[in-house]
């Protein structure tokens, strides 16, 4: 559908070339917004219905006073499904800390958060299948996991700024939530808006990136940029993801086309992660509550997390 209606505006209407580059990445360019724009509509407001409950503060009530292996699945999990960005970082770090869950569980909490979500991960599978998309999930989410345990074994409580400590958050509780119809529809429309208020302008962005290299970088350029998947490639991709700032839904074009000009798997997946998770002002958002020592343990934990994915994928690339 989303590839019929690129073909008519672009080709039939605009009379563009197929074969050319400014047909073929403009064509690039109105499939992936649209089918990328309709895709969040949609799974935001469905999911809005289901997530009306789930406020931060709820978050924090179902994490407080856990710990071990099943608070970390917990965190995982409910960072994987939360649709909290880099911004809520602080007061969702806060707010762990002072209900007492470990500093580690917080860590997985923050390194699940942005790097897996469920609007990107359907967005993901409508622009570039299951296959990768299960990857994705699934190497993000043991990343999650086991950074808890690691960064765990640093004691880090020690380098977390003492103005977090000294917060109280306070235990009054909400007045219940109205669950009519009406208010889920509310709800979930307001989270239309929202999430695609803030994020749009990266959708744009992404596409507008991914339709050049799809239509103007020849394969062969891209190649030899990319690397043939060895490890000093991975290490430059994700070098070169930290500077820029999206959230998974907006580098997913760019992750597409760098596909398609033959960039190996897993240079594609050490950069989208490094992108989401460990870019500089994500970083420089939670360094207002942590100290240096902690966030350059944090950094680094995930930099080589991303290259040992990245390095790994590429060798099993003849199998996948």
């Amino acid at each position: 559908m989303f590839d019929a209606l690129a073909t008519l505006l672009v080709f039939d209407l605009a009379g563009l070339t197929p074969g050319s580059p400014t047909g073929a990445a403009l064509h690039f360019f109105v499939m992936d917004v649209v089918k990328i724009l309709v895709l969040l509509t949609t799974v935001i407001y469905l999911m809005g219905w289901l997530r009306a409950l789930l406020t931060p503060e709820r978050v924090r009530a179902m994490m407080k006073g856990r710990s071990g292996p099943g608070a970390r699945l917990m965190a995982v999990g409910l960072g994987a499904v939360t649709p909290f960005c880099s911004c809520s970082s602080i007061p969702l770090f806060i707010g762990f800390v002072e209900a007492g869950i470990p500093l580690g569980v917080t860590l997985s909490f923050l390194i699940a958060s942005p790097m897996v979500n469920q609007v990107a991960v359907v967005v993901l599978a409508g622009v570039i299948g299951w296959q990768m998309t299960v990857i994705y999930v699934l190497t993000g989410l043991t990343i999650a996991f086991v950074g808890g345990y690691v960064l765990q074994a640093f004691r880090l409580e020690r380098w977390v700024e003492a103005y977090v400590w000294q917060i109280r958050m306070g235990e009054a509780q909400a007045e219940a939530p109205d669950t009519s119809l009406l208010a889920r529809h509310d709800y979930a429309w307001n989270e239309v808006r929202q999430i695609v208020g803030r994020i749009w302008k990266y959708v744009l962005i992404g596409v507008g990136i991914g339709a050049l290299i799809h239509g103007y970088v020849p394969e062969d350029f891209v190649a030899r940029i990319a690397g043939d998947g060895s490890v000093l490639s991975v290490i430059v991709a994700v070098l070169a993801g930290i500077p820029m700032y999206s959230d998974a839904v907006g580098i997913i074009p760019v992750a597409e086309a760098l596909l398609g000009k033959g960039v190996p798997l897993g240079t594609v997946l050490a950069f989208m992660m490094a992108v989401v998770a460990l870019s500089l002002p994500e970083m420089l958002i939670l360094r207002k509550v942590v100290k240096w020592p902690l966030l350059g343990i944090f950094a680094a934990y995930l930099a080589v997390s991303f290259v040992l994915v990245g390095v790994t994928f590429n060798a099993l690339r003849s199998v996948l």
